[in-house]
This record gives structure tokens, C-alpha cells and sequence, in this order.
């Protein structure tokens, strides 16, 4: 057992292996990332196949844009409670369970969802879906929150870097969810989509019980309370809520405003979700390898990228103060930038954050990372859960192009007071490195992985 309390299965890692400093990958590693990997994948699809065809079918049932929205959004509340009550009890659960015990509840929800247009009524419909997409939520959160922990604790010096290349097969899961399920949809109907990936999602279980190392670790004292009350941590998360809320936003809405301006069917609305999904995807494995060389660099990319998320979304409509029509290669253009801007933002966030939580004395094993983990997860389901209620009703109240100006307004918001935050830091910094010789706090704070008891408190 390490000094952090965590015990890998036998056989599976050296202490070399698990510092992550070797250029050859352990066993151990190995198998958790393409344990990570799978998840990464099946869970990002079968999230992403509602896009293109769910609202429209919804609609159609009688539910308005508002509870569309709520649908969308009761999924991300209940990701919430889940990933605050997983996350803090990662250890006492075990890892390894908490992912396939939520890859198996998430596969049975997905193929229930597949036999609601089947249920007679709209109330009925309405109910069924919130209860069988809050179930599914609390499995999602699971095996997300899981995964982010033993990604960090398996590659503690290269957190960015591996959460940046397992962002491919996150991206690959919402880049073919929407044209596979509105594909799908426009062949064999509603329920198909949903089988086939509910289907697949099950296979995964008995395929993580075997890929999966077990890991043992000591419960931990700290709390989400003492974490997210750091101001660095606090603005941090307002920046994720706005990414996830600009996703949500997209999922609720795109699709009814894509089909209403530009007459597209669902197969190519799947494919004009592509525009978010595919920068992300591609970039995101680029990006973190430059936050993990670069670290001073990672608070700068997530401010311009929350810059460039803002300018995608005023030109997505696009806003009526700019007086421009409203054309498709635009909405295309304006969704890659808001795609790549994502994962400009999005990868620094994880280990910025963690290593906050390490500079203010947190324990470094396996229950910090689950904290860190659960409260990521809490706060993209917050956003998760905002942008397509309040979406849907500004939508609804207003219209599209307003709905996504005020969508990009907040996201500037975020961007403003994280970067006055670090620019007020860095004169700080100065300072005190003139009163130290030279020597600036970042400097003296411990690398990830490292003891940082003694550390100074930002």
C-alpha cells in the first residue's frame, strides 16, 4: 500500500509505474484507459442521440418547449446529486463498482427510453420520462465521476494530457450519436436507436469487470465545502457551468430551430451537431498536452476560450442587435468555434482545480480525487441542467437567437472575472516574489502527486 492508501491489485503496477513517469505505460494503465475509454464512449452516445429527433418526437406528443427543456434538465439534476454523494463516497464504494454498477443502470434505462412512444398520453409520456432519465442520470454519474478519479490517480503527473486524449472518445460518442441516431430514427423509428445503444451499453458491463484494476484506499476527512470555498475554485466552476449550460442549451433547442430556418430533417440535424462535437474531439488531445507541458498557460486558455464560447454564440442565431442573416454555414462556422473553444477551456479545468485543492493541504490519493471529481460533475450538471430549462424557456419566451445571445453573455461573464482573478494573482505574485528573492509561490507549491501540506493557501 502507497503512502496515500491506495493498493492496486497485484500484479497490476510498480511504483514506477503508477508515478506515471515511465515512457511505457504499466499493465495496470493500460487496462484503465481503455476501461476509461469505453465508458468515455458509451455514455457520451447514448447521452447525445437525443438531439436530433427526441424534441421533435416530444413535441409531437404534446409537450411544449419548456418541459422539453426540463426533460433535458431533470437529467442534469439528478447528475448532480449523484456525483456529490458518489463522489464523497468514491472509497467506501470502490471505484471499480461504481463504474459498471452504473454502466448496468444506465444500458436498462436507455432501452426503457426506447419504448416511451409506446406509453398513450402526454402526462404520461412527460412523467415516464423524467423518472426513467433521473434513474439514468444517477448511473451516468457513477460511472463519469469513476472514471475521472482513476484516470487522475493512474496518471498523476500527466492529468490533462490523458483526460485531453480521452476526450476523443467522448467526442467520438457525441460525434456519432446524433447522426446515428437521427439516421437510425428516419429508418427504423423511435425505438430502434435506443435498443441498439442500450444494448451495447450492457456489453460493456462484463467488459470493464475484467478490463478494470481494483484499487484500495483510506476514506479522507476533507469535504466539497472546504473546496469550492477557495475563490480560485469557485470561479473556476462558474466557467464549467457555463460550457455544460451552453451544451445543454444546444441539445434542447438546435435541433427545432435547425428544422424551422433551414428546413433540415433530423438525419442532417445529427450531422449539424457534428459542428460542436468533432473540434472538440480533435483538439482536445493537443490542448491538454499543452496544459500538462505548459501549466502557467492553462488559466489563459480557459479565459480566451470562454471568450471565443461567447462570440459563438452571439453569431449563432445570430443576435438581431447585429443585423445579420441568419444562414447555415454561419450556425456551421459559429458551432466548430464554439467546439473547439470547449476543449480550450474544458481540459485545463480538471487538474487546475485539483491542484488548488493540493496547494490547500488536501489529502493526495483516491478521496480527493473523487471530490474533485464529484464536484466537477455537480457543477456541469448544474449548467447541464440550466441551459436547457432556461433555454427552453427563453426560446419559447423570446426566440432562438435571443435564447443563445444571452447564453453567450453569461459564458463572457465567466471569462471577465476569472481573468481579473489572475491578473489580481499575478500582481500579488510579483509582489511577493520581491519580498521572497525572486522566488514566486507557484514556484515553491508542490508538483501533482506531491506532499503539499506545507504549501501557502490561494
Amino acid at each position: 500500500m502507497d503512502q496515500n492508501g491506495a493498493q492496486p491489485t497485484e500484479g497490476c503496477a510498480t511504483d514506477e509505474a503508477q508515478s506515471g513517469t515511465t515512457s511505457r505505460m504499466s499493465r495496470q494503465q493500460i487496462f484503465t484507459l481503455i476501461s476509461v475509454a469505453s465508458v468515455n464512449f458509451s455514455s457520451m452516445i447514448c447521452y447525445s442521440i437525443l438531439g436530433p429527433f427526441f424534441p421533435y418526437e416530444a413535441k409531437k406528443k404534446g409537450a411544449s418547449q419548456t418541459v422539453i427543456g426540463l426533460i433535458f434538465g431533470c437529467y442534469a439534476l439528478c447528475n448532480l446529486m449523484g456525483s456529490l454523494i458518489l463522489g464523497k463516497y468514491i472509497v467506501q464504494i470502490g471505484a471499480k463498482f461504481m463504474l459498471i454498477s452504473g454502466l448496468f443502470v444506465s444500458s436498462g434505462c436507455t432501452i426503457l427510453f426506447g419504448l416511451l412512444d409506446k406509453v398513450p398520453g402526454t402526462t404520461n409520456f412527460i412523467v415516464l420520462c423524467f423518472i426513467i432519465r433521473s434513474i439514468d442520470a444517477v448511473g451516468f454519474a457513477a460511472g463519469v465521476t469513476s472514471s475521472f478519479a482513476l484516470s487522475a490517480k493512474v496518471f498523476p503527473n500527466n492529468i490533462a494530457t490523458v483526460l485531453g486524449s480521452l476526450e476523443i472518445f467522448s467526442g467520438l460518442g457525441l460525434i456519432l450519436g446524433p447522426p446515428f441516431g437521427g439516421l437510425l430514427y428516419q429508418s427504423f423509428g423511435y425505438e430502434i436507436p435506443f435498443i441498439v445503444l442500450g444494448c451495447f451499453l450492457f456489453l460493456m458491463v462484463p467488459f470493464n469487470m475484467y478490463m478494470l484494476p481494483n484499487f484500495d484506499a483510506t476514506p479522507s476527512k476533507d469535504s466539497f465545502i472546504r473546496l469550492i470555498t477557495r475563490p480560485k475554485v469557485t470561479l473556476i466552476c462558474f466557467v464549467i457551468f457555463t460550457l455544460s449550460s451552453g451544451l445543454g442549451f444546444l441539445d434542447a433547442t438546435l435541433s427545432i430551430f435547425a428544422t424551422e430556418k433551414f428546413k433540415l430533417s433530423p438525419g442532417y440535424v445529427g450531422l449539424l451537431l457534428l459542428g460542436v462535437s468533432l473540434p472538440y474531439c480533435l483538439s482536445s488531445p493537443l490542448l491538454g498536452v499543452v496544459s500538462d507541458k505548459f501549466p502557467s498557460v492553462r488559466k489563459w486558455l480557459m479565459v480566451l476560450g470562454g471568450f471565443a464560447t461567447a462570440i459563438g454564440f452571439f453569431l449563432l442565431g445570430p443576435t438581431p442587435i447585429f443585423h445579420i442573416q441568419s444562414q447555415l454555414w454561419l450556425s456551421i462556422f459559429m458551432l466548430t468555434l464554439v467546439g473547439f473553444s470547449l476543449g480550450m477551456t474544458g481540459i485545463p479545468t480538471f487538474p487546475e482545480i485539483l491542484n488548488c485543492a493540493l496547494e490547500n493541504g488536501f489529502d493526495d490519493g483516491l478521496s480527493t480525487l473523487g471530490l474533485v471529481s464529484g464536484m466537477f460533475g455537480a457543477v456541469w450538471s448544474i449548467g447541464m441542467f440550466f441551459g436547457p430549462t432556461f433555454g427552453g424557456f427563453m426560446t419559447q419566451t423570446l426566440s432562438f437567437e435571443w435564447a443563445a445571445a444571452i447564453e453567450g453573455a453569461i459564458g463572457l461573464l465567466a471569462s471577465v472575472l476569472l481573468g481579473v482573478y489572475f491578473l489580481i494573482e499575478g500582481v500579488q505574485r510579483n509582489r511577493s516574489s520581491r519580498g521572497t528573492g525572486g522566488e514566486t509561490p507557484e514556484e515553491r507549491a508542490p508538483l501533482l502527486g506531491q506532499s503539499s501540506t506545507n504549501s501557502p493557501e490561494i
